[in-house]
């Protein structure tokens, strides 16, 4: 039986990950689309999985790696700093970090698959 690390995919969390699972911006279901259902190079995501308090985007456990989709909010100051702390909390869990903005995912969406290809191990 596979044990999980007990700071994924926290209880109190819960209620939240399915509220933005039920509620994704365009530009995550296009990217979702994407990636659900191993359609990407055969590597399994999950989405709105959650690290700690923090809730990501996307994630691919196997190759420990955050697929982050960002909107105006992120480019502010205060949107900056929390991700920062975000990012360096994740890495010194062992989980690359990759972000998108919304609008990239968009228009330029084979590029986005093609980044996050270039981020797979094997």
């Amino acid at each position: 039986m596979k044990r999980h690390n007990s700071i994924n995919n926290q209880k109190h969390l819960l209620s939240l990950r399915r509220i933005l699972r039920k509620s994704l911006t365009p530009s995550e279901a296009r990217l979702w689309f994407c990636l659900q259902k191993k359609q990407l190079d055969g590597k399994r995501f999950r989405r709105q999985f959650s690290v700690g308090n923090f809730i990501l985007d996307f994630y691919c456990p196997k190759q420990k790696l955050a697929v982050e989709l960002d909107g105006k909010h992120h480019f502010t100051p205060a949107g900056v700093m929390i991700d920062g702390e975000r990012d360096a909390f994740l890495e010194a869990q062992g989980i690359a970090v990759l972000r998108f903005e919304n609008n990239m995912v968009l228009m330029q969406l084979e590029n986005v698959l093609e980044t996050i290809r270039q981020h797979f191990s094997d």
